[in-house]
């Protein structure tokens, strides 16, 4: 499924100029500042734009979970019966019992385009996501597209949502102004990881040529023998020191430089690597600054550093961060994109790690800086707090009159 290089679906364009000067700026971030200044369009007033009406959409539903069944049926009917659209629905999602034994969603259940996670190529072929869960729905679909993806509306049916910003109570008013184009967009910044291992005499099992949603980075292994994956990453990239007791020690290289050693003395302890939608999860809770999806950035967060004045820092989107284990290290590394794919990083493998061109257009309720401070309010409580009382007026006037007897004695 992830193989392949992907184009833009045919129907969708995001405003295409800036998607090319964001593709632009990802590969030379100093050439588009100074040669495209005033060409930009302002991101935040990024419109959703269709080509042609939208024919495809994917519906990603959290798995397990019963209180989802009866909001999934209600919008895959509206979708086939409303809106005459092809739904896809990963085969997992129909093998739940309730709806196997539903009789009455059979009609609409027979007309589903199915897929399977790592086998079946569907990124052509979708023209809209639509999620209903939790902030995981949203990393589970950026995860399925290694190229180019799909506008995302995303509907808070899960226990934080902060990257969900739709209720599903008007959720037919909603999704016909998100099919005519009624609707605002931020382009997410995804980071493109590249994880380099050396051969240990062990072969990989590979399905299909794709691991784990991973593109294989097949002339590296022709060229210098070692094995090399690639990820799409929506929140952070995480380095921890795994099991070991030992200190963690890995290396962080900026643009080729050694910039700094990350040491770490506790269970988590390692380094984050974020993008600004990702600034507000794992790094926002080892003391990272939270960061608007809208600003260019990576941020580099130490978990549990050795030295106390080792503090967040915000580098260039478009740097390229190359992580190694450290010569001295006694130990090795464990890595992981998004929260998955977990795997063991050893003496001579590496992590690169920079800012992708594919960014993930997600739909906004309203605007893109009014949906995210909505969400520091509601979701993280951000600044919340029982304000302070103000005196009488009575009150007021007796210290005033205080102050003038005491000012004129």
């Amino acid at each position: 499924m992830l193989g392949t290089q992907h184009h833009p679906p045919p129907s969708c364009a995001c405003d295409p100029a800036w998607q090319r000067c964001w593709q632009r700026a990802m590969s030379d971030p100093l050439l588009c500042r100074n040669a495209w200044r005033g060409h930009i369009q302002d991101p935040a007033s990024q419109r959703l734009t269709w080509n042609k009406s939208p024919k495809s959409v994917l519906v990603i539903k959290k798995i397990r979970d019963a209180s989802l069944l009866q909001p999934f049926k209600e919008l895959c009917a509206y979708l086939m019966e409303e809106n005459n659209m092809i739904v896809y629905v990963e085969k997992k999602v129909l093998e739940d019992p309730a709806l196997l034994s539903d009789d009455h969603f059979g009609p609409v259940k027979r007309k589903f385009c199915t897929f399977r996670e790592d086998y079946d190529d569907i990124s052509n072929q979708i023209d809209l996501i639509i999620c209903l869960g939790g902030d995981g729905t949203l990393l589970y679909a950026s995860s399925l597209f290694q190229g180019s993806v799909p506008p995302v509306m995303a509907f808070h049916l899960g226990s934080l949502g902060f990257l969900t910003p739709f209720n599903f109570e008007n959720f037919q008013s909603q999704v016909t102004q998100v099919i005519q184009g009624n609707a605002a967009v931020v382009l997410r910044s995804r980071l493109k990881v590249r994880v380099v291992k050396e051969p240990r005499g062990k072969k990989v099992a590979v399905p299909n040529g794709i691991s784990e949603n991973g593109v294989l980075a097949a002339g590296l292994d022709v060229e210098v023998g070692k094995q090399a994956v690639q990820y799409q990453v929506l929140n952070e990239v995480v380095i921890d020191r795994g099991p070991s007791s030992y200190l963690s020690n890995v290396d962080v290289y900026l643009d080729g430089h050694l910039i700094t050693t990350v040491q770490g003395d506790a269970c988590p302890a390692g380094v984050i690597v974020s993008t600004p939608t990702g600034s507000t999860a794992y790094a926002a809770a080892a003391g990272a600054s939270m960061i608007h999806p809208n600003v260019p950035a990576i941020m580099v967060t130490p978990i549990c550093p050795h030295s106390l004045s080792f503090r967040p820092i915000v580098v260039p989107a478009g740097v390229e961060l190359k992580i190694m284990l450290s010569p001295e290290a006694r130990n090795t590394a464990w890595v992981s994109f998004d929260g998955r794919k977990r795997q063991e990083i050893r003496h001579g493998d590496s992590i690169s790690i920079t800012t992708s061109c594919y960014p993930l257009p997600s739909i906004c309720v309203r605007d893109p800086v009014s949906d995210w401070f909505e969400s520091l309010a509601q979701c993280l409580h951000w600044n919340v707090r029982k304000k302070q009382a103000h005196f009488p007026e009575d009150e007021e006037d007796a210290d005033e009159e205080g102050g003038e007897e005491r000012a004129g004695s």
